[in-house]
């Protein structure tokens, strides 16, 4: 099984370690929902029943704007095999930008606006402000996979998804 750790991956022991001072559980399914910019969900009960990758950028982070050009890429072959989504750690004066983002970068997928404890460190991915970072859900919606403040290429991802 996989997760991982700031700036590098590691195995996720039965129990899983702590990320960033945020201890992710295997047994429990991640419950979360954003403000989508447009109608389709991000939330933990979308995203059930496919492995889903979540990205959390910044409109400002050229390694964020890398890590999602990777994911639109990776959706154009396995979209309807895998959720893909994005996440702005904007803040919601920013949404218009946000949706500038979105149209510059044709991101086919979900984008949503981070919540206020998502952007403040303590939502329900724990710290994620250092952007990007990258979080992979098993079908039950369980954290299985995370890397953050660096980009994880197409491979390294499909190799995360294997199995999911």
């Amino acid at each position: 099984m996989l997760a991982a750790a700031c700036a590098r991956t590691t195995p996720l022991p039965a129990q899983a370690a702590a990320v960033g001072g945020w201890s992710p559980s295997v047994e429990v399914p991640v419950e979360f929902a954003f403000d989508s910019l447009d109608e389709r969900s991000v939330s933990g009960g979308a995203t059930r029943g496919k492995p889903t990758i979540v990205a959390f950028v910044t409109t400002a982070s050229l390694a964020a704007q890398a890590q999602v050009d990777f994911l639109v890429a990776m959706s154009r072959h396995d979209g309807d095999r895998v959720n893909y989504a994005v996440v702005a750690m904007e803040d919601r004066d920013s949404r218009e930008l946000v949706e500038l983002y979105k149209k510059a970068l044709s991101i086919p997928f979900p984008v949503a606006m981070a919540d206020a404890p998502t952007l403040a460190g303590s939502g329900a991915f724990g710290d994620v402000r250092a952007v990007p970072v990258t979080v992979i859900l098993d079908r039950k919606g369980r954290v299985v996979w995370r890397l953050a403040g660096r980009v994880s290429k197409s491979e390294e991802l499909r190799a995360a998804l294997r199995g999911r």
